[in-house]
């Protein structure tokens, strides 16, 4: 799983764009947003994907940082 902390998020056209990045390399996924915490989840994900995966988040707009 990969867990990312995501800024700029506050609505949910926020939630659809970043799902559907997501889901730009990680067709299919399981897309968990949480607008309060500003986490995103991608339960299926593998640890390779996770560049990609801020890449395509990132060019929506938002800032992203990996969870601690």
């Amino acid at each position: 799983m990969i867990e990312l902390n995501v800024e700029g998020m506050t609505c949910q056209h926020c939630v659809r764009a970043v799902t559907e990045a997501v889901r730009t390399i990680h067709p299919g996924a399981e897309v968990a947003v949480d607008l309060e915490t500003g986490k995103v989840r991608i339960p299926a994900a593998a640890a390779q994907e996770q560049p990609a995966l801020v890449a395509a988040i990132e060019e929506e707009g938002y800032k992203v940082t990996s969870s601690p």
